[in-house]
Parts: structure tokens; C-alpha cells; sequence
């Protein structure tokens, strides 16, 4: 979800694992030289997702990187498959309302389906799908960026040793 500490925690896990970190909202922006909610705003949440999945897949093949997708990534089963088969991927699992204290800018932050749904469900909405993709998953409540990205490297240790 939006606001769930992907690129922070991202960034420190790249670090801690020497490998190279995008975060593909920023990447997208770049590319489309537009912040995300002009892209939404200008083309609509459907025609976003479909640059989104376009752009992450221009990022292929996902080595040594830790990527930090944006939330809408999940829509797209298919991309969601094709992650899957080259990574693993990690739900950071907060709950709504740690999630919804951080969001203080989600009008302005590119939030795909925010227009027709508030965050409440948008949340009930995705929690799921993230849990049914999620190869790991981090209960991130009441823990810094730091604890939460040394967990998860616990966890890639234990998984790579079964």
C-alpha cells in the first residue's frame, strides 16, 4: 500500500544486500517526465496501470535489485506472475490505520483508484491480493524501517536455506 515504508525500507535493504534500488513510481515519473497523479489525472487509473506494467517490465531482468513498486502493481496478475518468477516478493503489512496516519498527501500522490474509493477500500481491496502474491510477508506495526528491512533479510536467509 501507498504510504507502507516500500521505498524506505527498499532503499535500506539494497544497501544492507549491496544491490541497486528502484523505486518505479519515481522511475515513471522520469520516464513520463509527469508526477503520477498528472499521468492518473491526464489518462485515467486504467491507462496509468497500463505504463506502470509497461515500465516495470522495461526493468526485466530483476537482478541484484530490490524494487519498490507502487501499490497498483497488484492489478496486473499477470506482471504480478512475471515478478514472481524472477523475485521474491515482499508484502510490508501495516495496519490501516498506521497507514492512513502517514498518508497526509494522498490527494496529491498519484493513489490509482482513490477517485471512486476512499483508502479504507482501497486497503480492504488490495490486502488480499497482496497476500496472495507475497512470497514473505512483515507485520511492520509499531517497527522502525531498520527492524523491518533486518527481517526481512532473516527471512530471504531461512527461506534460502529450506
Amino acid at each position: 500500500m501507498p504510504g507502507s515504508g516500500k521505498s524506505t525500507v527498499g532503499k535500506l535493504l539494497a544497501n544492507s544486500l549491496n544491490y541497486k534500488f528502484i523505486d518505479t513510481d519515481l522511475y515513471i515519473e522520469k520516464k513520463e517526465q509527469k508526477k503520477l497523479q498528472q499521468i492518473i489525472d491526464e489518462i485515467g487509473d486504467e491507462n496509468f496501470c497500463t505504463i506502470e506494467e509497461t515500465r516495470i517490465r522495461e526493468l526485466f531482468p530483476l537482478t541484484n535489485q530490490v524494487l519498490a513498486p507502487g501499490g497498483s502493481v497488484i492489478y496486473s496478475e499477470r506482471l504480478m506472475i512475471e515478478l514472481k518468477n524472477q523475485s521474491i516478493i515482499i508484502f510490508l503489512d501495516l495496519p490501516f490505520n498506521e497507514l492512513e496516519n502517514r498518508l497526509k498527501n494522498k490527494e496529491s500522490r498519484g493513489i490509482v483508484g482513490l477517485k471512486i474509493k476512499n483508502l479504507k477500500e482501497l486497503f480492504k481491496e488490495r490486502v488480499p491480493l497482496y497476500k496472495k502474491h507475497a512470497d514473505l510477508i512483515i507485520s511492520c506495526g509499531n517497527k522502525t524501517e531498520r527492524q523491518i528491512a533486518e527481517e526481512i533479510i532473516e527471512k530471504i536467509k531461512e527461506r534460502d536455506k529450506s
